[in-house]
């Protein structure tokens, strides 16, 4: 059985750190890994309208901008098919037959969906009583689409966050439902997670559970040098270590997450002297170290905000270079995702034909 991939973003902004360390970033190795026969990277604009149908132009706008952050973090369309969702009709109509296979209760118990419709404050009465938008059938059957998009493309691995598990979950239930109603057509995919525990589910500045552009709290792929330092500068900490000399907590600790997820050990060659200050020197040669010297005290946050920022100037640095250079040309972009939609189609219909006739509604074939 060929090895593909499958994944994707909603076009609803751009793309931040926390996409990146979650997804994006092991995407890329993952392409260059050779260890794939095809790799498919999705811009899911369909599914980003399910809440926002009042407002296509913020999808139809931030399809350019995703499709640069990809190009810019190391996405390469020779190698990777990067499509639009919406160019591919053939997923509507797999999403349209899933329905059938999949009962309101299990939707309304997918822990994804639930948290979800929570964080957009969707009302989960039947008349929207509460003075608050009902849920949109499309939003709440956005698990039906995902498997869709999935086995579309009989994708054998799908690489997302740990807050994805539950839908890729949904998936494999309906592609064994669909294989044992109809014939064995649809692949069960696997799930691959980050192999690094911070990138899981990289928090925000704020310390929130999660990073999002509806909070306020992202670092973006494209913010430049200046706003990345402010933004860590402004990064929830430890709000017991009140005093440089008070022992501090790491876990839990906005700042040491995001080290977890970015530092390597060349950092401390690197930019050893950000812990280099008038009252106090330090000589680092892991975050091991940095960690054991803070939970003795003596060591301030913004030293290790300036060794953060630095760090991340030394990821996002090269990233915004690149993006900058594909801007430079946007018709040329939207001439890649053309190429890469038309890709897409085929290989989707492909799949669409053979549940057709296993349903045997390819009624004049």
């Amino acid at each position: 059985m060929a090895k593909i991939i499958l994944t994707g973003d909603r076009p609803t902004g751009r793309l931040h750190i926390g996409h990146y360390v979650g997804s994006l970033r092991r995407r890329v190795e993952l392409q260059n890994s050779g260890l794939f026969d095809r790799i498919f990277v999705m811009i899911a604009d369909a599914q980003a309208l399910t809440d926002n149908a009042d407002n296509p132009d913020k999808v139809r706008q931030n399809i350019a901008e995703v499709a640069l952050d990809y190009l810019a973090a190391g996405l390469d369309p020779a190698k990777t098919t990067i499509f639009v969702q919406s160019f591919v009709s053939e997923l509507t109509e797999l999403s349209f037959y899933y329905m059938n296979l999949v009962t309101v209760q299990r939707l309304q118990r997918n822990p994804t969906v639930k948290a979800e419709i929570k964080m957009r404050g969707f009302s989960e009465s039947e008349d929207g009583s509460d003075n608050k938008a009902g849920t949109p059938v499309g939003f709440f059957c956005y698990p039906i689409s995902q498997a869709a998009d999935i086995t579309a493309f009989k994708a054998t691995t799908v690489p997302v966050g740990e807050d994805q598990e539950p839908m890729i979950e949904q998936t494999r239930e309906i592609v064994r439902k669909f294989n044992s109603t109809y014939a064995p057509v649809l692949v069960e995919p696997d799930i691959l997670l980050p192999d690094n525990a911070a990138c899981l589910r990289l928090p925000g500045t704020d310390g929130k559970a999660k990073m999002s552009k509806s909070l306020g709290n992202c670092i973006y792929l494209a913010d430049d040098a200046q706003t990345v330092r402010d933004k860590v500068k402004g990064m929830f900490t430890d709000p017991l270590h009140l005093q440089v000399s008070d022992p501090g907590h790491v876990e839990g600790n906005t700042v040491f997450t995001y080290l977890d997820a970015f530092c390597k050990d060349e950092h401390f060659g690197k930019f050893g002297d950000c812990f280099v200050g008038r009252k106090s020197s330090f000589s680092f040669k892991n975050l091991d170290e940095v960690k054991a010297q803070y939970r003795e005290g003596g060591l301030g946050d913004m030293m290790i905000k300036n060794f953060l920022a630095a760090v991340l100037e030394d990821t996002l640095g090269p990233i915004r270079e690149r993006r900058a250079e594909f801007a430079k040309d946007i018709p040329a972009v939207m001439e890649m995702l053309r190429k890469g939609s038309l890709e897409a189609r085929e290989v989707a219909a492909q799949t669409l034909a053979e549940v057709k006739q296993a349903m045997k509604i390819n009624y004049f074939e």
